[in-house]
């Protein structure tokens, strides 16, 4: 009788540790690398909040970030070495109709984030008012220079209409604050953010109503794309419920963000002030109505002629939104 009741408690326990006979075994996790921005920063809340609450995990995801250069990330996400990745809408056209094979799944920015901005006091309202003024600007590639010739075209101009004074080390900002340019490229949710907080207020000179570039958005290549459809769609899940989280309480997201990044917290007025812009440009009238992660395919279709007609564009003319974005694996 002794013996038999310490069979029942040894098969007991073994049950309550998941060990017995018959216990059900936890499914493997899927790995997803995800590429995100050339640094850590704020502006990556929502990934930072999915993996700190859990959420990729409890999707049955095992999520390493992984960060790189805009131009460096479409080539690794083409290639599988990144499972998906946040790249700029302006360098997946280009990438694509030179044969990379990736599809943008989800739009994160709704609004292009490439700006230019002059001091509030310049007297400069409008592109037409940059003609024969120095301008600052990264270099002659990338997502600011495609912003810059939308609009200045706007105006009638072409950049040979402005003294452009290169930053390669991204140094406009500090250049505009002394007074060394008079106008310089930066992200709207970034630079005049900082310099308001500064004292030195801004200007900005955008193209949303111009030309519709897609902004930074969620990409994946399509042999990715293929064999990993679930794990993308749960992925992509989960980021937009943190998002959502995110976008009602930037306290929060902020919180989450220092936990992954611990250096945030030095300034932390200054990265919820960046926080909170970015939050805003994750919506539009186009996700408003659809929901975040949304992607407004006629939008696209208006920036391929755009960049097609740039000089020097070697985007064919058989290239189509459809060859670049799906939505198959939003909600």
């Amino acid at each position: 009788m002794i013996r038999r009741f310490v069979v029942v408690l040894g098969l007991l326990a073994a049950v309550v540790l998941g060990c017995g006979p018959g216990a059900p075994t936890a499914e493997p996790l899927t790995k997803l690398t995800v590429g995100l921005g050339y640094i850590p920063h704020v502006q990556f809340a929502q990934f930072y909040r999915a993996q700190q609450q859990g959420y990729y995990r409890a999707a049955g995801l095992d999520v390493t970030f992984q960060h790189e250069a805009d131009p460096n990330l479409i080539t690794l996400i083409g290639r599988g070495a990144v499972d998906i990745g946040l790249a700029d809408g302006t360098s997946i056209i280009p990438a694509v109709g030179q044969g990379i094979t990736v599809r943008y799944v989800a739009t994160i920015y709704a609004h292009f984030p490439s700006i230019v901005m002059v001091a509030a006091d310049s007297g400069i309202t409008s592109a037409d008012g940059l003609r024969g003024h120095t301008l600052g600007i990264p270099g002659q590639y990338g997502s600011s220079w495609i912003m810059l010739q939308a609009l200045v075209a706007s105006a009638g101009m072409t950049p040979s209409d402005i003294s452009l004074q290169p930053f390669p080390e991204y140094g406009q900002e500090i250049a505009l604050q002394q007074g060394l340019v008079d106008a310089a490229t930066g992200f709207r949710n970034n630079e005049p953010v900082k310099l308001a907080l500064q004292g030195f207020p801004t200007t900005i000179l955008d193209i949303d109503s111009i030309t519709p570039l897609p902004g930074p958005g969620l990409t994946v290549g399509e042999a990715t794309l293929a064999s990993k459809r679930d794990a993308l769609r749960a992925f992509v899940a989960a980021t937009l419920r943190a998002m959502t989280e995110v976008g009602a309480d930037p306290e929060a997201g902020l919180d989450d963000a220092i936990a992954v990044v611990p250096e945030l917290g030095s300034d932390r007025a200054t990265q919820l002030a960046i926080l909170r812009a970015t939050i805003e440009m994750w919506h539009s009238p186009n996700t408003d109505a659809h929901g975040l992660g949304a992607i407004d395919a006629a939008g696209w279709a208006q920036s391929i002629d755009f960049m097609r007609g740039l000089p020097g564009s070697n985007i064919p003319a058989t290239l189509t939104a459809d060859q670049l974005v799906t939505t198959e694996v939003l909600p």
